[in-house]
């Protein structure tokens, strides 16, 4: 895109995010799947450059808490799929967390890549950036979701990352729901509202 002025091309450049979407669910079609795509129509809408992993389809151990990283420069003990993530991780200036409600908390294959971040804690500790979650539940009252938003919102505290906002898609339990819904344009609108 030409600018017509180096003070817009400038205006420009600070409003650009570079946005990691990190989904959770095995269901590619699913409630949270809409809530994402949405999403990342927003951001996209708002000039970001969005980066999307579905971590139901990557290889991604488990983090084993065998200090290997910190003793060779951040290098995980596994050669897997996490090397895909963690340059994004680290460049992204949003992180958007996007998982169903799974026994009241994330999926495992989501949780299994943020305990990967041990590898880089240092790192992300130092380096601001905003936190996003879009999650889906069947159930219809309000506090299943609970337990997950405390886990957001310690995931900001801990990492000292801004809270950047969620949409909590009670009542979804199919991407019907959802679709009947007003979720998909609250998922969009946090997209669009993103700010550096």
């Amino acid at each position: 895109m030409a600018c017509s002025s180096i003070i817009t091309c400038i205006d420009l450049e600070v409003l650009m995010m570079k946005v990691l979407i990190l989904t959770g669910s095995p269901h590619p079609q699913g409630t949270t799947a809409l809530l994402a795509d949405e999403f990342i129509v927003g951001a996209k809408e708002a000039g970001h450059e969005v980066v999307r992993y579905d971590t139901a389809k990557l290889d991604i151990h488990p983090c084993l808490g065998c200090y290997h990283c910190r003793n060779n420069d951040g290098q995980c003990v596994y050669d897997d799929d996490m090397k895909q993530i963690v340059p994004h991780l680290l460049a992204a200036d949003a992180v958007v967390l996007v998982t169903p409600l799974y026994y009241f908390g994330m999926t495992a294959q989501l949780k299994r890549v943020i305990d990967r971040y041990f590898s880089v804690n240092p790192i992300l500790r130092k380096t601001p950036k905003q936190l996003c979650l879009l999650a889906a539940c069947g159930d219809k009252e309000g506090w299943a979701m609970d337990t997950l938003v405390l886990h957001y919102r310690t995931l900001c505290r801990y990492l000292q990352w801004q809270e950047g906002g969620m949409v909590l898609a009670i009542g979804s339990y199919t991407r019907k729901d959802v679709e009947d819904s007003n979720y998909p344009v609250m998922a969009r609108n946090l997209g669009t509202g993103l700010r550096a």
